[in-house]
């Protein structure tokens, strides 16, 4: 009886250590991105098309390093936003500050505030493309 209690007090204690483990992997994950299409509209230009999209990346997120196959314009509406450009310093973006971002370009917007960066990008881009791609 008492090896079966020792067994069992043994396996409890796994079972907790192994979920409390878990969500401890949970806790230490960056936050995520959020990223919602606003509008796509085709433009004049034979094949290329526009599309807005709004941006949230959470205190202590990243969106990890990418590319976009477009011209990229983006206003920052609230927040503070460190972007990191591939061979290049880091530029710190806050409320009302706009900036481009040319196509090809590897680089990567952090929140290294204590407020939710929101932001507005608008492409320029060849229709039906994909708009990001992450970077090796």
């Amino acid at each position: 009886m008492r090896v079966q209690s020792t067994l069992a007090a043994s396996v409890a204690i796994a079972a907790l250590t192994a979920a409390l483990g878990v969500a401890s992997a949970h806790a230490q994950q960056a936050p995520s991105v959020k990223r919602t299409v606003l509008q796509k509209h085709d433009l004049r230009a034979q094949g290329q098309e526009g599309v807005m999209a709004y941006v949230e990346i959470p205190p202590g997120g990243r969106e990890g390093r990418h590319t976009h196959p477009a011209e990229a314009f983006v206003y920052v509406l609230d927040g503070t936003l460190t972007f990191d450009v591939e061979g290049k310093p880091e530029s710190t973006y806050r409320a009302g500050d706009s900036f481009f971002i040319e196509p090809g370009m590897i680089h990567e917007g952090i929140n290294k505030g204590k407020i939710t960066a929101k932001l507005v990008a608008v492409f320029v881009t060849d229709k039906g493309t994909p708009l990001t791609t992450q970077a090796q």
